[in-house]
């Protein structure tokens, strides 16, 4: 299971509070515990922020690696050979599916195209004048429909013809963000082969990939036909490597049907919208992905718990507002807090942060994490007056 940053951080410094604990609170006293010179008032309690424990609903999440994937990748290719004149577009910039993005030199194929047409007027007219002359039993038959197959080969060289000329501009064959340039102006394009001249990727949406392990599935199910636990919905959030949650949440589109023999894992894809295309292919992200409902469960912030060779601990916060440490058993984690399985009890305060300031046994003023909102209904019968009467009697 991994651990975030900041639950990192608190672990070292909890861990580090507790093998001091027994160096400080020394200055200020004599030999035999007497006070010593300069000695003053005892400083107050430190503060800490702690949370009552408390069941509640939570999606069971777990949180997968993955890469992000363009939704659709085109290579711009020269259908054509010839030389390449223009480049008509900025590299990285967005481009929309038919614009021109190349010019290939047309000179040869304009001239073949004037050929093919003046090619295909003249069948036609010989066509149309042996149409003439067989209605007036001038030619044979045979010879008619000589000069019908020669209009329809005319008309074939000349729509290929077309075809060429218009090839010599190269479009966008989808709308999306184009990269660099790989073949640059005044290069021979298209000799023999389609040469690849740039690549569009559509970014808006975007996938991301990532596997998740085939006994972790199985484990699911068996909990879900149990009753213990409800399927969860489709949606999925993104953790970005700096930690941060993307703001729009992705869909489930396909998890595969069989186990990859090799890795032990399941394959599944998500889509993400990227309108601000703050996503891009290749990048690493972590995907929250949504397991199941569970009904009444404890969670905690990950902060809140210390890892320690020992296992895993707890700082309460008792009746006395005296501090004891407490092991307990976490499991599944729900978005970014852990489930705790065994250990806490309901009502009980646990220290969230100020963990590196306390040790077991000192006392402290506990804070709530979020204190509770302000009253905004009036009391039954009319609002009261600082001076106890009630108004609007």
């Amino acid at each position: 299971m991994k651990m975030g940053v900041g639950n990192r951080n608190a672990v070292a410094t909890g861990v580090l509070a507790l093998l001091l604990a027994g160096c400080g609170g020394q200055e200020g006293k004599a030999p035999g515990g007497a006070p010593g010179p300069g000695a003053g008032a005892p400083p107050p309690p430190p503060e800490v922020t702690v949370v009552t424990v408390g069941k509640t609903a939570a999606t069971l999440t777990q949180d997968l690696p993955g890469r992000l994937e363009a939704y659709r990748v085109a290579q711009v290719r020269a259908r054509v050979d010839g030389i390449l004149e223009k480049r008509l577009f900025t590299e990285g910039s967005d481009v929309k599916e038919g614009a021109t993005l190349f010019q290939i030199d047309a000179r040869t194929y304009r001239a073949a195209y004037a050929s093919a047409r003046a090619d295909a007027e003249v069948a036609l007219q010989t066509r149309d004048r042996y149409k003439q002359l067989l209605d007036a039993r001038a030619v044979s038959q045979q010879d008619y429909d000589l000069a019908v197959a020669k209009l329809r080969q005319a008309e074939a060289t000349l729509a290929r013809a077309q075809l060429d000329l218009d090839n010599t501009r190269v479009p966008a064959p989808i709308s999306g963000r184009i990269g660099r340039e790989l073949a640059t102006v005044g290069a021979l394009v298209g000799h023999g082969e389609a040469t690849n001249l740039a690549v569009i990727e559509q970014i808006d949406p975007i996938y991301a990939n990532f596997t998740e392990p085939g006994a972790e599935e199985m484990r699911l199910k068996k909990e879900v036909a149990s009753g213990r636990l409800k399927r969860s919905g489709s949606a999925v959030e993104l953790v970005l490597e700096d930690g941060s949650v993307y703001p729009e949440k992705g869909r489930l589109l396909f998890s595969d049907q069989t186990v990859d023999p090799s890795t032990g894992s399941i394959a599944i894809r998500a889509i993400f919208p990227n309108s601000r295309h703050d996503l891009l292919p290749g990048m690493f992200a972590t995907i929250r992905f949504p397991q199941a409902d569970a009904e009444s469960v404890i969670k905690l912030p990950q902060r809140a718990v210390i890892f320690s060779p020992q296992g895993q601990f707890v700082l309460v916060v008792d009746a006395n507002d005296k501090v004891s440490m407490r092991p307990v058993k976490t499991g599944s984690m729900a978005g970014p807090d852990f489930i705790i399985e065994d250990g806490l009890q309901t009502g009980e305060q646990v220290i969230v942060d100020g963990v590196q300031k306390v040790r077991p046994g000192s006392v402290v003023r506990p804070v709530p994490l979020e204190p509770p909102p302000p009253a905004t209904e009036a009391p039954p019968g009319g609002e009261t007056s600082p001076d106890g009467k009630k108004q609007g009697a």
